[in-house]
């Protein structure tokens, strides 16, 4: 639709995080010296050589182990001091050892069976959901792909690496969930809870979109997770949120973010590590990663800038929270549209999503009354239905998946919408009834009154964040 312009790009990224003393120093070291030491025999030659179809490539292979590493930094610890930061500091540690744990949780649901049912041969022909024993405990794999999910790397890396990047999928999306209800829902009652909905949600979804299912029969696009994660963990959150309850004092001025620079610093990293959640996407280092990467850039300006400009018309003001909310905004909206739009697209969905998430964060939450602790509903639920459809309409010139050149309009908006539809029905229903299981098995969701009033870090888990003396 949009006439793509070549052009040549200097420097993306010039400058680094200088005050991030309590993180890892391998989180900054490890991926430069990966991606270096394996692209150096790929691109050290006077001319590149094309990848025989199915031949291992070490360009790719070193672009998606660092795109791995740049997506697990967005949950540990981009998410944890993103969400962390918003809540009140009685608090804190519970959204941390929240992630933590369903950062190990997760990894082994999906190397026992998770990666069974995601990527395995549909199971019927409406490919809601596939299976392939083989793939229980990653027994099958070699040093080269088989089955569902080479379509998405070419074939140039081993599966091994696949496996692994999409693991962290699966780790930050039940992570995103859990900040709709932070503050007041048990620590069992968040597990058991975003285990079920994984399993019976998160799983068949990726199997519509990416495995060789519902949606990609239909020829939707979603690139990097707009349906599979956003949506999806959106929807999630919204029926949980409301089902557990307002917490106390909700709403009220005593519920305030304890420490935004750390919201800062951690929406800070989900940015720099979403260039490997959207550039990772497409399997290799190639055309379609840089171009992911380039939009992903913009479309995250563009939502700055318009949240900017809505929050001053509204508000008066400039906040923190609100420019780094914004800038969320638009990585989100970007997501499934970043292997197929261009510049002046990104510019659009990036613009039109800071102004969307805005109402749905403030007005639409006030109006309706639920409360979305940190805005799960509001960015992730409503910025991936909106970069959903729009990507729909913003599609580059030459575009094509597989052999099949696809152009923007109201046919492929229509595809969009109807897989939209589908993820908020599902995961509205499996979220219903795994919210409800969990309320049995655990004799209630919330946290005791007297409980929630001295803060879950003390009283769920026995430390504090921050001493009282001195």
């Amino acid at each position: 639709m949009n006439k793509f312009a070549n052009t040549t790009i200097g420097s993306l990224l010039t400058s680094g995080v200088s005050s991030l003393n309590k993180l890892p120093r391998l989180f900054l070291i490890l991926p430069l010296l990966v991606f270096f030491v394996g692209a150096n025999s790929a691109y050290g030659q006077e001319a590149a050589v094309p990848v025989e179809q199915g031949a291992i490539d070490s360009g790719d292979t070193a672009w998606m182990l660092t795109s791995s590493l740049l997506v697990l930094l967005m949950c540990l610890p981009g998410l944890t001091l993103f969400y962390g930061g918003l809540v009140r500091g009685k608090n804190i540690l519970s959204l941390f050892v929240q992630c933590f744990a369903l950062a190990g949780v997760m990894s082994l649901i999906w190397v026992c069976f998770g990666y069974a049912i995601a990527a395995g041969n549909p199971v019927t022909e409406a490919g809601l959901f596939g299976w392939d024993s083989n793939k229980l405990f990653l027994d099958h794999i070699t040093s080269q792909f088989s089955g569902q999910g080479d379509a998405m790397s070419g074939g140039s890396i081993p599966e091994s690496i696949f496996v692994m990047f999409q693991m962290t999928f699966i780790i930050i999306s039940p992570a995103i969930v859990v900040g709709a209800v932070a503050e007041r829902m048990k620590f069992s009652a968040v597990m058991l809870f975003a285990t079920i909905w994984t399993i019976f949600s998160y799983l068949p979804m990726w199997h519509m979109a990416w495995g060789g299912g519902l949606f990609h029969h239909w020829g939707a696009i979603d690139f990097a997770g707009g349906n599979v994660v956003h949506i999806n963990a959106g929807i999630a959150g919204l029926v949980a949120c409301i089902v557990v309850g307002k917490r106390k004092g909700f709403p009220g001025p005593t519920l305030i973010p304890h420490n935004v620079p750390f919201v800062m610093i951690g929406a800070a990293l989900l940015w720099v590590g979403w260039f490997g959640f959207n550039a990772g996407s497409a399997g290799g280092a190639n055309f379609d990663s840089g171009l992911a990467m380039l939009v992903t850039q913009v479309a995250a300006a563009a939502a700055i800038v318009s949240w900017v400009v809505i929050e001053y018309i509204f508000v008066k003001k400039v906040t923190a929270v609100g420019i780094a909310t914004g800038a969320v905004a638009g990585l989100v909206a970007i997501t499934p549209a970043a292997g197929s739009t261009d510049v002046v697209g990104a510019l659009f969905i990036g613009a039109i999503s800071g102004v969307v998430c805005f109402f749905a964060a403030t007005k639409l939450k006030n109006a309706l009354g639920y409360d979305d602790s940190l805005d799960v509903f509001g960015v992730h639920g409503i910025g991936g239905i909106v970069g959903a459809l729009l990507t729909g309409l913003f599609i580059r010139d030459g575009y094509t998946v597989g052999d099949v050149a696809v152009s923007g309009g109201m046919a492929q908006l229509w595809i969009q919408a109807k897989s939209v539809i589908v993820t908020i029905v599902w995961s509205g229903v499996v979220s219903v009834i795994a919210i409800y299981i969990t309320k049995v098995i655990c004799r209630g969701l919330r946290v005791d009154e007297d409980v929630e009033h001295a803060g879950l870090d003390r009283s769920e888990h026995g430390e504090e964040a921050y001493s009282s003396e001195g």
